[in-house]
């Protein structure tokens, strides 16, 4: 592959991190912290290939500029390869390298959902030393994590008597039942683990992998992740509405 090909697809590369960052794409691969990262990435490589660009400029009008005087030297052209020792057919299979960037470029995958869900055990939660109170609202917001720690580790507690706002998507539950559900990243989407919750009270007809917000109560009620027997925490729901993914669908 010669180096303009290689500083065709490192531009196109460079370009689609920088437009996955300052759109936000990005959130859809890795944790939002990890924003700042990308952006310098997408930079260097635009910046490396465009450099790449004007050093093959120049020196092919070097070349150029020889091969002429050389010309008026000798009467006649000296044959030549494509400038790099390599062949034209090894270029060609370097261009078919461009499709996969193009195809990240052009289109946005969508982000996990209740599929990856089903496949993956709830997440492990860790019991905190103490559970402070919630804090003003009614309802009051609380994260799937939060809620499903605080209902397994301390009782319902800081739970009991408040009206409570969740937000995540619609997952089928073990016995058909459906459940709210959150991808956990600790770095990027490949090791995205869910957290689940079941939903109990208000009957509920939104899709699988549909996102809503629901308005509950605490419940008592404990069940069982069949793909790797964690508990699952449940929340009695009192009303729900369906609503656009969230800019940041992971947690």
């Amino acid at each position: 592959m010669n180096r303009l090909t290689q500083a065709v697809i490192m531009l196109l590369l460079g370009a689609t991190v920088i437009k996955a960052t300052v759109t936000d794409t990005y959130l859809r691969y890795v944790k939002a912290g990890l924003g700042p990262y990308l952006l310098a990435a997408g930079i260097l490589l635009a910046a490396a290939a465009l450099a790449t660009f004007w050093y093959e400029i120049r020196t092919a009008r070097n070349r150029e500029a020889a091969q002429a005087h050389d010309h008026d030297d000798h009467g006649h052209d000296h044959e030549h390869d494509d400038g790099h020792g390599h062949g034209h057919g090894e270029t060609r299979v370097g261009w078919l390298l461009l499709l996969p960037a193009l195809a990240m470029l052009m289109i946005s995958p969508p982000a996990l959902g209740s599929y990856s869900a089903n496949q993956a055990g709830s997440v492990g939660l860790s019991a905190a030393s103490d559970y402070p109170p919630l804090p003003d609202g009614d309802p009051v917001e609380v994260t799937l994590l939060d809620y499903a720690s605080r209902a397994l580790f301390d009782s319902g507690k800081s739970l009991t008597g408040r009206n409570l706002k969740l937000t995540g998507f619609i997952t089928p539950g073990p016995d058909g039942s459906m459940m709210l559900a959150r991808i956990v990243l600790t770095c990027c989407a490949a090791d995205g683990r869910p957290i689940k919750v079941g939903l109990t009270g208000v009957s509920m007809d939104a899709p699988a992998d549909a996102w809503v917000q629901i308005e509950g109560v605490y419940s008592t009620q404990v069940g069982t992740d069949p793909v790797n027997n964690a508990q699952i925490a449940y929340i009695e729901v009192r009303g729900w509405q369906e609503i656009d993914e969230p800019k940041q669908p992971y947690v």
